[in-house]
């Protein structure tokens, strides 16, 4: 009977669909997560009488006709990548953007990985660098005997060296941005890699026009809104108990059938 396979259909979107959200309530603080929802489509129809189809030789059409459904597939986990809250810290290497813009970071085999968590730290260089330890580009390195770094909201860094009452710039922190944001691959850490669908990365300076501005001693919060995430869960909860029931009464038609033509 189609309507198992239908229904298990439905029961596997719907187990996809509570992975994602969980995975999305997992995340609730982490910085600079963006949420991931499931997108799902129809499956193609099994067409017993085509609509519009002529029904009689004087040319009658038919105003409706009979397809049957296949089920349900998933086409997607989009991210939204809308602005989350930003949360004062008070560390001088937290770095939160408010806007467009990613934050560049240089790996060990020399490309680039984007992210939007600015908990940064300085190396045993005095580089800024990520939690794993790698650079933020364009490379700064903070000299061991200065004081008072300050990072304003076009990433600009200064420090106090000594015999100096004055701030020094000692560099800048650029911001990276991408035409489609949502075409970034996450690769786990808090980054993400560009991708075709993504577009090529385009560098810039922070509070540019098109690019946010910084934040020192903040951070961004994860974008994940509890209320709505536990009301998807129980929306995908009732949906899978339904496909459920389904299944188990196709069943159960079916052994009727069966024993009806013993």
């Amino acid at each position: 009977m189609q309507a198992l396979h239908t229904a298990a259909t439905g029961m596997a979107a719907q187990e996809l669909s509570v992975q994602v959200i969980s995975n999305n309530i997992a995340n609730l603080q982490t910085t600079g997560y963006k949420k991931q929802t499931a997108a799902f489509q129809d499956l193609i129809y099994q067409h017993i009488r085509r609509v519009g189809a002529q029904s009689s030789d004087q040319g009658t059409i038919l105003p409706v006709g009979i397809d049957i459904g296949g089920g349900v597939k998933t086409v997607g986990t989009p991210r939204s990548m809308t602005q989350g809250t930003l949360s004062q810290t008070g560390n001088d290497l937290d770095l939160a953007i408010t806007g467009e813009g990613f934050f560049k970071i240089q790996m060990p085999d020399g490309t680039f990985q984007y992210t939007r968590d600015g908990t940064f730290q300085m190396d045993n260089q005095g580089r800024i660098v990520n939690a794993q330890g790698n650079p933020v580009q364009p490379g700064i390195t903070i000299p061991n005997n200065a004081s008072g770094i300050t990072i304003n909201a076009q990433g600009q860094v200064s420090v106090t060296l000594p015999g100096s009452t004055n701030s020094s710039i000692i560099g800048q922190i650029a911001l990276t941005r991408f035409i489609n944001k949502a075409g970034l691959q996450p690769v786990g850490n808090n980054l993400f890699t560009d991708t075709p669908s993504s577009g090529p990365p385009q560098d810039g300076l922070a509070s540019a026009e098109g690019y946010g501005s910084i934040t020192q001693g903040s951070l961004e919060q994860a974008n994940v809104d509890v209320v709505s995430e536990m009301s998807n869960l129980i929306a995908a909860q009732r949906a899978y108990e339904m496909n459920a029931k389904v299944v188990s009464a196709a069943d159960q038609m079916m052994q009727t059938t069966s024993a009806l033509f013993r």
